[in-house]
């Protein structure tokens, strides 16, 4: 991927709390847009007609990819709030940090004929990937692969998720400082 967007990227992160922080990467327009370019250019040529975002930081940079794309957006909402109509649900295996999430998408919003990639923050253990990609199987779309910032993915995991594409390793980020 694009060596600016790399770069961008690595400018606007920082470890906060303990906690991996992102969400700088958003308020500067040119990384926003210059990450966007790079999160959807592995797909350009694969005739991507759906971009998948999980909620929160999935919408974002999936919506803003889809319009780089010149393609609709599908969001999969977690847990709790308004989602009119018929829905898939799973509950995906335990994150890095043990928890399950509980991830819906609604049924019309893709069938067979769409060809589908999902676009979010980070992975690591490829759970909520993996539950997403049972669902967008099961409306008859075809799974493309996965394009992130920051791509933790490895083994088995990886391999059944198929094409997972990063901006960045854990490698490539700066070290975590109490």
């Amino acid at each position: 991927m694009s060596t600016k967007a790399r770069d961008l990227a690595l400018q606007h992160f920082r470890w906060i709390g303990g906690h991996a922080n992102v969400w700088a990467i958003f308020r500067d327009a040119e990384a926003l847009a210059v990450v966007v370019a790079a999160l959807a250019a592995p797909f350009r040529a694969e005739q991507v007609t759906a971009v998948v975002g999980i909620e929160s930081r999935g919408f974002l940079l999936g919506g803003a990819a889809a319009v780089e794309l010149g393609v609709g957006f599908v969001p999969v909402r977690k847990e709790e709030g308004i989602f009119p109509g018929d829905k898939l649900v799973r509950k995906s295996t335990p994150d890095y940090r043990n928890l399950r999430h509980t991830l819906r998408l609604q049924r019309s919003s893709l069938g067979p004929g769409d060809r589908v990639v999902l676009v979010d923050d980070w992975i690591e253990t490829g759970s909520q990937a993996a539950a997403v990609r049972s669902m967008v199987e099961e409306c008859g779309a075809t799974w493309l692969g996965c394009s992130v910032v920051v791509d933790e993915l490895t083994g088995a995991p990886r391999d059944a998720l198929g094409s997972v594409r990063g901006l960045l390793t854990m490698r490539d980020l700066p070290p975590y400082e109490c």
